[in-house]
């Protein structure tokens, strides 16, 4: 048996043991309120009977045990009522709901819910009745279950939240691992690409080509650099948004098909935000691939700028299949994708780079199934703090 079935077995294995020793808990609990419950009625019949005895005393009669057995009772609420339920006396009450002749019914009322009455024969036609609660005690008993249910759900969530932080944590530091090494493996054809390209320079090979050969090389250099930052702290920089986008749709733009048509608009005017411009881009080109995938390679794509006080926002809309309401939080968890083949981190690592690395927002803005999706950025503008 490999070891994560057995560890598997070994945790259903805990949790059916925890299931049961509540069970077993909650059992023991119902069982120790029938036992105080029946104890309570005994001392009511004994109450009754002695209540009984001195009605029925003659000037011979010893009081002394049921007065005694009276006295003692000074928890338990008590009703005496004759046969028509008619309140005659009662004992243990709240002040306050005994002076209250509508809250003394009411509380009449829910008192006679909780036990059988006990009968006290006065004469061969006469009866009067004992209605009595529960004492302060049981009450406290019969909550004690739901007290415990709570507990044990809170206690529950409490280690499924440390379980799960401590799963996130672990597989967040295996990706940051696996990515700077993915950067430090791509980093020495790199370098060794940069080399050719300046032999390429001195063989005269046509310039556009040897042009187009130093933006692949960039782009990876750029690619390795988002890799190594994974997991690290990334530098803002003071940056026009604008720019920065257009920049990176530039080069996108020239790399997809010729039936998508790309519109772009923004203020004339630069607006600075705090950014890394190297995750800026690759959060742009996650959206703008995402869009095309959606669109399967044909369609319209607007990308718009606009800001109003000290929000920017960045509107990315195409035309492609939509996303169903019920999805547009789905979208941006780990794992979560709609293509066939899919890993479902790009807009869970775009999520995080605008929300965490950038302390902005991003969300579906609109969809609708059929027509097209709008995905929206907000960033905080800078004028001042990143001089």
């Amino acid at each position: 048996m490999q070891f994560s079935e057995r560890r598997n077995l070994t945790r259903w294995f805990i949790i059916i043991a925890s299931f049961f020793i509540v069970l077993l808990i909650l059992w023991n609990t119902y069982n120790f309120f029938q036992i105080f419950k029946n104890e309570e009625r005994s001392k009511m019949e004994f109450w009754a009977t002695a209540l009984t005895s001195i009605a029925n005393a003659n000037e011979n009669s010893d009081l002394d045990l049921p007065l005694k057995i009276i006295s003692k009772n000074n928890t338990i609420p008590i009703f005496i009522t004759d046969s028509k339920d008619q309140i005659l006396d009662s004992n243990n009450i709240d002040e306050a709901i005994s002076t209250d002749t509508i809250a003394l019914k009411k509380y009449f009322n829910s008192i006679k819910k909780d036990n059988q009455p006990i009968k006290i024969e006065r004469s061969k036609n006469e009866y009067q009745l004992v209605y009595y609660g529960d004492s302060p005690l049981l009450n406290k008993l019969k909550y004690y279950p739901i007290a415990l249910l709570l507990i044990i759900i809170l206690f529950g969530a409490v280690v499924y939240n440390f379980y799960k932080a401590t799963k996130m944590s672990t597989q967040n530091k295996l990706w940051a691992g696996m990515a700077k090494e993915t950067a430090h493996q791509i980093g020495t054809p790199l370098s060794s690409l940069i080399g050719w390209v300046e032999l390429l320079k001195l063989e005269n090979i046509e310039e556009s080509t040897v042009s187009e050969i130093e933006k692949d090389i960039n782009r990876l250099q750029t690619i390795t650099d988002r890799f190594s930052k994974i997991g690290s702290e990334p530098i803002l920089e003071k940056r026009d948004l604008i720019e920065e986008t257009k920049n990176a749709l530039d080069y996108i733009q020239t790399r997809v098909s010729k039936q998508i048509l790309f519109t772009f608009s923004a203020p004339d005017y630069p607006i600075y935000v705090a950014l890394n411009p190297s995750l800026h881009s690759w959060t742009i080109e996650n959206l703008v691939k995402n869009a095309i995938d959606a669109m399967r390679g044909k369609g319209h794509l607007d990308i718009a700028i606009s800001e109003l006080e000290n929000i920017v926002k960045i509107k990315i809309t195409d035309t492609g299949k939509g996303i169903p309401k019920n999805q547009f939080q789905k979208i941006f968890e780990p794992g979560f994708t709609t293509k066939k083949r899919g890993w479902g981190l790009g807009l869970s690592l775009t999520k995080r780079i605008v929300q965490e690395y950038h302390k902005g927002k991003i969300k579906v803005a609109h969809s609708e199934v059929g027509k097209g999706t709008t995905i929206q950025i907000s960033y905080k503008t800078t004028q001042k703090n990143l001089e």
